[in-house]
């Protein structure tokens, strides 16, 4: 009876400490929920939304691409580096291979334009003589091409009925003024009329003044009159013969006044745009080479030659010797430079043009470069001007340039086949020890199912509608693809269930490489890495 008691006992204040220690346990917080809630994370921030193709294309709010998947947000922390890809190279190698930089600063850039020419006479001081009257050339002073002569210097005799009869009824005139002496002051004015106007008919035949004096002072006629120079220069042409009869207007002699001349440049197209009235010019001629003729550009001609691409630029230059002859050749220099000033530039050397764009390699230290695009400017003697892309200070690579491109150029190829070599962690950089080999990581290999839409084998493509591709995160949807081995499109028909596996050839473009109809075993690829979840 006892022991049944203290039984009932014990069992009671079992119950009393469960029913205490669960009341004890509701009204006291739960240590985690008071630790997470005095953790929690906040919300991360989403930066853009970038392509699921892995495309340069980028969104500032949720959007889908052209087959109809999501754009993918990029979080806070997690944008890639702003700065372009760095080649690492050993600093030994470095010095082997003669690479050289210089520190990018301000210049005063000046580009000297050259230019093949010609020596011309100056066109102002040309002097043709050509009578206003028809007559026959009796006797001649001058009688070479080439010959020196003076201003009023003989040149040639000439007779002319004309002439004759206008020295004739000059001297009529002047003797019928000398006879009406003393009669009234109108018959003196008619005569005085008289003898003016024979004597403006012979000036306006360009009689000289020593001529028409020489009629006054003799006062008899002469048959042959004397035709002189009106100005210093050489003679260029000479058409007059001996007993040769001249109309009017046509030229007998065409002097040029040497003492100075022009320089007719042939300025190549791309060359124009530096060159300005008013340049000092430096010039050089084969005749005297160790002497530098200075000159100044006077014109610059509205025209250019369609078959050299060259326009004229005339330059004039005094010639007091005479050393500079007309039609010698001539090599002229002009130094032209930016109005501006001081700009930004590298040497021509540090620039690698692929055709599309320029780049240049910007030294990072301990054998580290960075290829950075540049847009340039004016390009001057051995020197660049870079409008954007580099800052003052910095150290560009100016020898052996093209090495370290080429080794940027493969450190992208290898870069297309994934971030990773496989089996290596996501975020673990490959390490290669120098000397070994490099091996390129297999393609990646996903497989999908579905149905065909559409062949088309003449263009290696087909149309499928194919689920889920779990391991490219693709979901369900109806696409084209071109297939790498055409023969593969032989028994495929619209409508036929298949199963095919498919890898990224290039940026975003992915290929059929295998074909099997659903079902069925797949087939061994050479191309299949075993990824999974890619």
């Amino acid at each position: 009876m006892k022991s049944i008691v203290k039984l009932i006992i014990v069992v009671t204040l079992v119950a009393a400490a469960l029913a205490a220690g669960y009341w004890w346990g509701r009204a006291k917080p739960a240590p985690s929920a008071v630790s997470t809630q005095g953790t929690a994370a906040p919300e991360r921030k989403i930066l853009y939304y970038r392509n699921p193709m892995g495309l340069p294309d980028t969104s500032p709010v949720p959007k889908k691409d052209p087959m109809g998947m999501d754009y993918v947000p990029v979080y806070e922390g997690e944008e890639p580096a702003a700065s372009g890809p760095v080649v690492k190279i050993n600093p030994d190698k470095v010095q082997k291979l003669g690479v050289r930089t210089e520190t990018v600063e301000l210049r005063e850039l000046t580009r000297t334009v050259q230019a093949v020419a010609t020596i011309q006479a100056n066109e102002r001081q040309l002097h043709t003589v050509s009578p206003r009257f028809e007559g026959w050339i009796h006797k001649l002073y001058v009688n070479t091409t080439g010959q020196l002569v003076r201003r009023g210097e003989p040149l040639l005799e000439v007779y002319s009925p004309d002439l004759v009869t206008a020295q004739q009824e000059y001297l009529i005139a002047w003797k019928g003024v000398q006879a009406v002496k003393g009669a009234s002051p109108e018959v003196e004015a008619s005569m005085r009329t008289l003898v003016d106007s024979a004597l403006q008919r012979l000036r306006n035949w360009d009689i000289s003044d020593a001529e028409l004096q020489r009629l006054q002072q003799e006062g008899k006629v002469r048959q042959y009159l004397t035709l002189r120079a009106q100005a210093n220069g050489v003679v260029m042409e000479k058409r007059a013969i001996a007993g040769m009869r001249f109309m009017p207007g046509e030229m007998l002699y065409q002097i040029a006044d040497l003492s100075s001349v022009w320089l007719l440049a042939d300025v190549f197209e791309q060359d124009l745009g530096l060159v300005r009235q008013g340049q000092s010019v430096k010039i050089r001629v084969d005749a005297y080479p160790d002497k530098i003729f200075n000159g100044k550009v006077t014109f610059i001609y509205p025209t250019v030659m369609p078959e050299t691409r060259t326009a004229k630029v005339r330059i004039e230059l005094p010639n007091p010797a005479g050393q500079l002859k007309p039609a010698m050749y001539a090599r002229m220099e002009i130094a032209s430079g930016k109005d501006r000033g001081k700009v930004l530039a590298v040497p021509d050397s540090a620039v690698l043009d692929t055709g599309t764009r320029q780049l240049v390699l910007v030294g990072q230290g301990e054998g580290a470069f960075e290829p950075r695009p540049v847009k340039l400017g004016m390009r001057a003697d051995d020197y660049i001007e870079v409008l954007d892309g580099i800052k003052a200070g910095e150290n560009v690579v100016v020898s052996a340039n093209f090495l370290i491109d080429a080794e940027s150029n493969l450190k992208a190829a290898l870069g297309v086949f994934g971030h990773s070599a496989h089996g290596a962690k996501p975020g673990e950089k490959e390490q290669v020890k120098p000397g070994a080999s490099v091996t390129a990581p297999a393609l990646a290999n996903h497989r999908g199912e579905g149905s065909i839409e559409a062949v088309d084998a003449s263009r290696a493509t087909v149309t499928l509608a194919h689920g889920p591709i779990a391991s490219l995160k693709w979901p369900a949807m109806t696409m084209g693809f071109r297939v790498k081995d055409p023969a593969l499109l032989r028994t495929l028909k619209p409508g036929q269930k298949i199963a095919f596996n498919i890898i990224e050839e290039s940026a975003g473009e992915y290929v059929i490489v295998s074909i099997q109809p659903a079902g069925a075993t797949p087939a061994a690829s050479g191309t299949d890495s075993g990824h999974k979840g890619h």
